[in-house]
């Protein structure tokens, strides 16, 4: 019998009103999965407070807070004094936010969580907008992208700014431990998750959750478009400790961004010379990733020879 790569224990529960083949349904899941029951999780406006948090229902077999969009930062450092004032040691303190929660209204949060070192992990599910009120864009929408608020009619090509680089912004506080992940990997995810547990310190996952009706795809398609994020270059897998990168899902020749972006009907008025200038910043983005990688790797030195007396 083969080995269980991944834990067998659910935390998330049948009933929730997920959509079919929800990204975000699926990070939760593995994201618990790694984490365990003893954890207490604050979860601010956003789809998953509809998913699985409706009171007096839950989905989720955990300790759960629901705080205002923009405050998941200070929520998650708030529990984490409160437990520390009770000496209760053995409990993960986790925000479970979304990209509009995260890397817009709740970054100020966010960035103050991370700079007092909070003992606490922020989790950012990233289905690129405001998909729980109906498809508006947030800053991580990638350029060019159609949503209700950057339509495509006339000279308008959908979002005209590119994506905000989050890990970027958070690796300049200088977490504990950071990483990206991706449901399409399950084995990635839940080792990631792990490690974020067992750490001490602010601790950031930032999750790749494709959205059916907000990306426009067939909803049995969700891993398959999680699969190509990651095999094109768009959303490499990668984990930063202590300032030292390292790449968990090494590619030899990305795939063609195309394969990514024609599934996607937020994508359906792109031109040919679009998606060239995107396989640009992919590659671009990629040999970033790896420089980045070479150049923090740990030094290792030759040892000294030893000294062999004369006879």
């Amino acid at each position: 019998m083969a080995k269980l790569t991944i834990p067998a224990e659910e935390w998330m529960y049948r009933g929730h009103a997920a959509c079919p083949g929800c990204g975000p349904a699926l990070a939760m899941r593995l994201l618990l999965k790694g984490l365990g029951p003893r954890t207490v999780m604050s979860i601010p406006a956003c789809c998953w407070t509809v998913i699985g948090t409706p009171y007096p229902t839950t989905a989720l077999g955990i300790a759960l807070l629901d705080n205002p969009i923009e405050s998941t930062g200070a929520s998650i450092a708030g529990l984490r004094a409160a437990l520390d004032a009770l000496r209760i040691e053995d409990v993960r303190v986790v925000g479970f936010a979304g990209d509009g929660g995260t890397a817009d209204i709740g970054l100020q949060a966010l960035s103050g969580m991370l700079e007092r070192r909070t003992d606490a992990i922020f989790v950012m599910y990233d289905n690129e907008g405001y998909m729980n009120t109906g498809v508006q864009r947030s800053s991580a929408t990638p350029q060019g992208a159609w949503t209700t608020t950057t339509p495509v009619e006339g000279p308008r090509r959908g979002k005209r700014e590119a994506k905000k680089e989050i890990m970027s912004i958070v690796l300049a506080h200088h977490p504990a431990y950071a990483a990206t992940v991706n449901p399409a990997f399950p084995e990635d995810f839940v080792r990631k998750a792990e490690k974020a547990r067992d750490a001490r310190g602010p601790r950031f996952l930032h999750a790749l959750t494709p959205c059916p009706p907000g990306w426009k795809f067939s909803s049995e398609e969700t891993i398959e478009l999680g699969r190509l994020a990651t095999e094109t270059g768009l959303f490499p897998l990668y984990e930063v400790e202590d300032g030292v990168y390292r790449i968990t899902r090494r590619l030899g020749t990305l795939k063609p961004v195309d394969e990514y972006v024609r599934l996607q009907g937020r994508f359906r008025h792109w031109e040919p010379e679009d998606v060239r200038e995107l396989s640009e910043e992919v590659r671009r983005g990629w040999e970033r990733l790896l420089r980045l990688e070479r150049e923090t790797a740990p030094a290792v030195f030759p040892k000294p020879p030893v000294a062999i007396a004369a006879a």
